[in-house]
């Protein structure tokens, strides 16, 4: 499901490495990142100037990237910027305060679709497999996360629970670890975290494992602390400045992923599922007026 288009990808390749470069070099990252459209018709003064490094911090940045100079790094930037309509500033969809709800609405919908293209890009079934596996041997699944990440946590713990009783969230990062150190072998800790390098995700992966748990992570830098350390790692697309902060469009792709992954369980078993689903339909029947 890879495109074969290094330059349509190229900002996704930043966000892949990002935790491999160095803190001036993740500047630079931020940087582009945050301002896509901006970036190619900057000098690299420019650049190097916005971001507070050297020029040679730059040149280092480019080589990373496998680009040949900083001429060849803003081209892969605006034909990447081009084909994905990037997020500037702290909003999304290089929304402006001139625009028009309708313009800013056809901008945000176009982030939002670009969510999903990338997580669908993203995608490798052998690990979508490899996850499902684990979720359907695991007599508990514990889901988790921090800040926005916690509420994908608790809506992965909500979607499952409809068709798996053995699903629960947990959102206190105490309570967290410390169901973490009473699970059996082979329960599944679904933990949510976009950028996979929180202070509460590196605490809580040692306890996970030393009673073998299996830590599935949902997140978008496959190469980030946390991603290190976890079992089984699922990456969701979306490019959220650091600015943005729980952008919609990080939510949205986290949904696709957790939406393909809940599929894949119900696919094998639909008959057993399609009970389970009836049955909570008859019990919160009384509910509704």
């Amino acid at each position: 499901m890879e495109d074969n288009s290094p330059d349509q990808n190229f900002l996704m390749k930043i966000n892949d490495i990002y935790y491999e470069l160095t803190s001036s070099e993740k500047r630079v990252a931020d940087v582009i990142i945050s301002n896509a459209g901006k970036a190619p018709h900057m000098t690299i003064s420019e650049l190097a100037k916005e971001c507070s490094v050297a020029n040679a911090t730059i040149s280092r940045f480019c080589r990373k990237l496998g680009c040949r100079n900083y001429t060849e790094l803003r081209v892969s930037i605006g034909r990447s910027a081009n084909s994905h309509e990037m997020s500037e500033g702290p909003i999304t969809g290089e929304v402006t305060p001139e625009d028009t709800i309708t313009e800013m609405c056809a901008k945000m919908y176009r982030s939002e679709v670009d969510a999903v293209t990338q997580t669908h890009e993203l995608i490798k079934p052998e690990l979508i497999k490899e996850a499902c596996d684990c979720l359907r041997k695991a007599g508990t699944v514990l889901c988790m996360g921090q800040g926005g990440s916690m509420i994908m946590a608790e809506e992965a713990a909500h979607l499952f629970t409809t068709t798996y009783p053995n699903y629960f969230a947990v959102s206190d990062d105490h309570m967290q670890i410390s169901r973490a150190a009473i699970c059996n072998k082979g329960d599944v800790i679904l933990y949510f975290s976009y950028s996979g390098a929180t202070r509460e995700l590196m605490d809580l992966i040692p306890v996970a494992h030393g009673r073998g748990v299996i830590v599935i992570l949902v997140t978008r830098f496959p190469n980030s602390p946390g991603a290190q350390q976890a079992d089984v790692i699922l990456q969701c697309g979306a490019n959220e400045s650091p600015l943005q902060l729980g952008s919609a469009e990080a939510k949205i792709a986290q949904i696709c992923l957790l939406e393909i992954l809940h599929t894949e369980m119900c696919r094998h078993d639909m008959n057993t599922i399609g009970e389970r689903k009836q049955a909570v339909l008859d019990a919160l029947t009384c509910k509704h007026l």
